[in-house]
């Protein structure tokens, strides 16, 4: 998942707005009309980014004002929303691999279900680290900071395709081949560094949560618990 500060992250638009209206009233070249139709059009557009801003908020981030404001679905919702493009791709070519394997072997509706558990054990994780560990300040990184993605439902996905199949070969970056167990290693051992440090763009507590939820899934189907 990757958090945020403010309204936005740290400055940078999380979505780009277009509510345009047409700024061609009146008469061309008919000052005072041309004035009038440019305030009116800067008005709603900023009142349609605040709204659209606000339902944002309130319907695709995971946060503590969120939370304690009694909007819960933000913490399964915000595993459905993405900061931009890449952020989308990244998590997506993730889902796609793995989750195809974890498919093939359980079925879609135990995949759905760790998607689900992962987002959700994540968005506990990341609030709790909110709470106990973040500064109690409007900065980035702080206590209210907001976070959005499926970073830790995908990654609840993949370290349990690497519990199963530690010994297996696979590629960083779609070219560099590394064993599955050392990249798991990598990877807990990357959040757990992100955590400790703060402030950072990737949120490692919700990738713990869903850690966390692979390691579980990996005891049932051991049979362990």
């Amino acid at each position: 998942m990757v958090s945020g500060a403010g309204s936005w992250l740290e400055g940078v638009s999380l979505i780009h707005y277009d509510d345009s209206v047409d700024e061609q009233a009146g008469l061309a070249g008919h000052v005072l009309g041309r004035a009038a139709a440019h305030a009116a059009h800067e008005r709603l557009e900023q009142r349609g980014s605040h709204v659209h801003e606000e339902t944002f908020h309130d319907w695709c981030l995971t946060s503590l004002d969120n939370f304690t404001s009694g909007r819960l679905h933000t913490m399964l919702t915000s595993s459905f929303s993405h900061m931009d493009l890449k952020h989308l791709f990244n998590n997506m070519v993730g889902l796609y691999f793995f989750g195809s394997s974890i498919a093939r072997t359980f079925g879609p509706g135990f995949l759905f279900q760790l998607y689900v558990t992962g987002a959700l054990t994540g968005s506990v994780f990341y609030l709790a680290e909110k709470i106990f560990l973040a500064p109690r300040k409007e900065v980035f990184g702080g206590w209210k900071t907001p976070c959005l993605g499926a970073s830790a439902a995908v990654n609840a996905i993949i370290l349990l395709e690497i519990f199963l199949h530690p010994t297996k070969l696979l590629y960083l970056h779609l070219f560099i081949p590394v064993p599955a167990a050392l990249m798991g290693v990598g990877l807990i051992g990357a959040d757990l560094w992100r955590v400790k440090k703060g402030e950072s763009r990737v949120s490692g507590s919700s990738h713990l949560g869903g850690a966390l939820v692979a390691a579980a899934a990996f005891a049932e189907i051991k049979g362990w618990i």
